[in-house]
Protein backbone atom coordinates (compact mmCIF):
# COMPACT_ATOMS: atom_id res chain seq x y z
CA UNK A 1 0.00 0.00 0.00
CA UNK A 2 1.56 3.29 -1.36
CA UNK A 3 1.98 6.64 2.00
CA UNK A 4 -1.61 8.82 0.98
CA UNK A 5 1.11 12.07 1.65
CA UNK A 6 4.36 13.28 1.53
CA UNK A 7 3.27 14.17 5.34
CA UNK A 8 3.19 10.12 6.17
CA UNK A 9 6.12 9.68 4.10
CA UNK A 10 8.47 12.08 6.53
CA UNK A 11 6.86 11.10 9.49
CA UNK A 12 7.62 7.70 8.85
CA UNK A 13 11.00 8.30 7.61
CA UNK A 14 11.94 10.47 11.08
CA UNK A 15 10.35 8.10 13.24
CA UNK A 16 13.90 6.77 14.02
CA UNK A 17 14.62 10.30 15.15
CA UNK A 18 11.16 10.89 16.82
CA UNK A 19 12.47 8.02 19.52
CA UNK A 20 15.36 9.70 19.94
CA UNK A 21 14.22 12.97 21.11
CA UNK A 22 14.75 14.26 24.59
CA UNK A 23 12.73 16.26 26.74
CA UNK A 24 15.62 18.83 26.55
CA UNK A 25 15.89 19.01 23.03
CA UNK A 26 11.94 18.16 22.59
CA UNK A 27 11.18 21.68 24.51
CA UNK A 28 14.05 23.50 22.06
CA UNK A 29 12.05 22.00 19.43
CA UNK A 30 8.71 23.19 20.32
CA UNK A 31 10.26 26.66 20.90
CA UNK A 32 11.39 26.96 17.51
CA UNK A 33 10.14 30.15 15.37
CA UNK A 34 11.34 32.26 12.41
CA UNK A 35 12.94 35.27 13.33
CA UNK A 36 11.27 38.75 12.37
CA UNK A 37 13.15 39.11 9.48
CA UNK A 38 12.62 35.65 8.01
CA UNK A 39 8.89 35.75 9.08
CA UNK A 40 8.03 39.04 7.28
CA UNK A 41 10.21 37.29 4.42
CA UNK A 42 7.70 34.44 4.75
CA UNK A 43 4.47 36.50 5.16
CA UNK A 44 5.44 38.32 2.06
CA UNK A 45 5.62 35.63 0.06
CA UNK A 46 2.20 34.18 1.30
CA UNK A 47 0.47 37.08 0.58
CA UNK A 48 2.18 37.34 -3.31
CA UNK A 49 1.08 33.31 -3.40
CA UNK A 50 -2.51 34.11 -2.21
CA UNK A 51 -2.62 36.84 -4.78
CA UNK A 52 -1.07 34.81 -7.95
CA UNK A 53 1.82 37.24 -7.96
CA UNK A 54 4.78 35.17 -7.38
CA UNK A 55 7.58 34.75 -9.95
CA UNK A 56 8.84 31.70 -10.62
CA UNK A 57 12.19 32.28 -8.63
CA UNK A 58 9.82 33.38 -5.52
CA UNK A 59 7.60 30.27 -5.87
CA UNK A 60 10.44 28.31 -5.47
CA UNK A 61 11.37 30.12 -2.44
CA UNK A 62 8.52 29.50 -0.89
CA UNK A 63 7.86 26.23 -2.18
CA UNK A 64 11.11 25.23 -0.09
CA UNK A 65 10.02 27.56 2.60
CA UNK A 66 6.74 26.00 3.01
CA UNK A 67 8.40 22.37 2.86
CA UNK A 68 10.85 23.18 5.68
CA UNK A 69 8.10 24.45 7.91
CA UNK A 70 6.26 21.69 7.56
CA UNK A 71 9.47 19.43 8.29
CA UNK A 72 9.41 21.60 11.80
CA UNK A 73 6.03 20.77 12.31
CA UNK A 74 6.48 16.46 12.47
CA UNK A 75 9.57 17.10 14.38
CA UNK A 76 7.36 19.66 17.09
CA UNK A 77 4.87 17.09 17.04
CA UNK A 78 7.04 14.48 17.77
CA UNK A 79 8.91 16.62 20.63
CA UNK A 80 5.17 17.05 22.18
CA UNK A 81 4.65 13.40 22.40
CA UNK A 82 7.94 13.15 24.49
CA UNK A 83 6.92 15.82 26.77
CA UNK A 84 3.66 14.52 26.90
CA UNK A 85 4.71 10.82 27.60
CA UNK A 86 7.76 10.82 30.24
CA UNK A 87 7.98 7.27 29.61
CA UNK A 88 9.23 7.73 26.28
CA UNK A 89 12.56 9.46 27.32
CA UNK A 90 14.91 7.37 25.28
CA UNK A 91 16.98 8.20 28.22
CA UNK A 92 14.98 7.30 30.93
CA UNK A 93 15.80 4.24 32.93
Amino acid sequence: MLPSSSAMVVDRLMGPLGRSITPELARELIALHADPELQEQIDDLATKCNEGTLSLEERAAYERIVGAIHLIGILQRKARRVLADPAADPGAP
